[in-house]
């Protein structure tokens, strides 16, 4: 690959990490909070899940010679919160918060799946396998019992999705 073209795999894979991070803070806080064994269990699964992706991610910084979001505390500490607040609400809109998160994930990753250089076939295999594992996470979340979120509350996820994905994207 050229240079610029590891410097653009290295910024989505940044994002992509960034995602990570999330993920272990939004499924440890939840299943902190959820008083349902069952529940805990499935999202220590996710998490543990997630924990892969997130070495498959540093893996390919690594790889491609880039650094993690130098924000990574930040991201963490704003995940666990909301999965915190998620959580206490009820089982039901912690895991329609699971529900939508996944599924924006998902479309983000598929978005990076149109933005990776063709012969960056590493970093596709990783991206691919992370949206299939995102998109599973969403439909087990929906048949456990999720709510919808309401869609201000979708709205404002992506917005914040919007902000972290750009910032990270450079830092």
């Amino acid at each position: 690959m050229s240079e610029a073209e590891q410097r653009l795999s290295g910024a989505l894979m940044r994002v992509n990490h960034v995602g990570e991070v999330c993920a272990q803070a939004l499924y440890s806080a939840q299943a902190m909070v959820t008083r349902d064994v069952q529940l805990r269990e499935h999202l220590l699964e996710a998490a543990r899940e997630e924990t892969d992706h997130l070495a498959w991610s540093r893996a390919r910084l690594d790889a491609l010679g880039q650094r993690p979001s130098l924000l990574n505390p930040l991201w963490f500490a704003g995940a666990f919160a909301i999965g915190l607040v998620a959580a206490k609400i009820s089982d039901k809109v912690s895991l329609g918060f699971v529900v939508e998160t996944e599924n924006q994930v998902s479309a983000h990753l598929g978005s990076h799946l149109g933005r990776l250089p063709e012969q960056d076939m590493a970093s596709r295999a990783v991206v691919q396998r992370m949206k299939e594992d995102e998109e599973r996470h969403a439909t087990e979340a929906l048949a456990a019992g999720a709510v919808q979120l309401p869609a201000p509350v979708q709205q404002l996820m992506r917005m914040a999705a919007k902000v972290m994905t750009t910032t990270a994207h450079y830092v």
